[in-house]
């Protein structure tokens, strides 16, 4: 991965994390489909992922859930 790929990686998943802190909670399904013209469904997961085992979201039955930074 080039420092430009990670860069964008990282703003992408920023991006993310700031439209669930909005939020509150958000259907995961609702999230994707406004999501899915940019990012394909394995993107979208891992991000997901990443924000789920940080502590910053919950997921529960497809309900995603802002908890925030630690």
């Amino acid at each position: 991965m080039t420092k430009v790929q990670l860069q964008a990686a990282t703003q992408v998943l920023l991006a993310v994390h700031d439209a669930i802190r909005e939020l509150g909670e958000v259907p995961s399904g609702h999230l994707y489909a406004r999501l899915m013209g940019h990012l394909t469904l394995d993107q979208y997961n891992t991000i997901i992922g990443i924000l789920e085992s940080s502590g910053v979201i919950r997921v529960d039955n497809h309900l995603i859930q802002y908890i925030g930074v630690k």
